[in-house]
């Protein structure tokens, strides 16, 4: 066992929750319960955004698309939308970075409805993401209460990730838009929360319910690439998963600049 998996394991012993993880870095595989199926709480939304890029390439969707916020349903939770005037107007690219870099609900929903639940499980599906599962909206109570929830798995977040920081299924062009978007994530108290952002590139996207605590980030120095997703559960304390991601982060962010 080298130093980094020794100190990797000590961090995950000492948390109190379920913890599933799949880290590459810079080509060295790390995985505990990387099959393990979660809730996935906002981690569902790099599928919808992977998704919506697919079809841009495809001459179905475009970005610069002019969408009205009184076209937009509100929703609780998570966002910025709800605060607009009903009389502004955004593009669809504006709507999938809000989705990501402030989580923002109603911007979701209306990416599902407008990239589509079928064609969202088609990309899912042909990711091979065999442990995620888009059921419903988000803030969908009704459909919660009634057993319906979204799922994933660290390994199926990882190749999203991978998806969008390696050469394969996008362009180059769509994983760059892609990749400034999840450097624009404003919720950075987890995986980069002791990262020198002027010395790596660290894009994240987090999620979290109650007692879940998820995170995943592409974090890039020099040559050197790391991708990391830690997904953690059954928490009593919040503060003990967001620890636990941070100081992930740290050993990931040590090693990667210490190569």
């Amino acid at each position: 066992m080298t130093g980094f998996e020794q100190r990797l394991e000590e961090v995950m012993e000492r948390c109190p929750g379920r913890i599933g993880l799949s880290i590459d870095l810079n080509g060295r595989i790390f995985e505990r319960d990387s099959r393990v199926i979660f809730s996935s709480a906002s981690l569902i939304k790099l599928p919808i955004l992977l998704t919506a890029f697919h079809q841009k390439e495809h001459g179905i969707l475009t970005l610069e698309e002019k969408v009205k916020l009184c076209d937009i349903e509100k929703t609780g939770g998570a966002g910025v939308l709800q605060s607009f005037s009903d009389d502004a107007v955004l593009t669809i690219l504006d709507l999938l970075t809000l989705m990501i870099v402030v989580s923002d609900n109603a911007a979701t929903n209306y990416m599902i409805h407008k990239a589509g639940r079928p064609a969202i499980s088609a990309c899912i599906k042909e990711l091979n993401l065999t442990g995620t599962e888009l059921n419903r909206n988000m803030m969908d109570l009704e459909a919660i209460k009634n057993g319906l929830n979204n799922w994933t798995a660290a390994d199926d977040i990882l190749k999203c990730l991978k998806a969008i920081g390696g050469e394969g299924y996008f362009s180059a062009a769509s994983r760059k838009q892609m990749a400034d978007i999840l450097q624009k994530q404003q919720f950075t108290d987890k995986l980069p929360y002791h990262m020198d952002k002027e010395k790596v590139y660290a894009g994240n996207k987090t999620g979290e319910l109650p007692g879940i605590e998820h995170d995943c980030a592409i974090i890039r120095f020099g040559n050197r690439t790391a991708y990391a997703a830690v997904l953690i559960d059954q928490l009593q304390n919040k503060e003990a998963g967001r620890r636990t991601i941070s100081e992930i982060g740290k050993l990931i962010y040590e090693e990667l600049t210490d190569m």
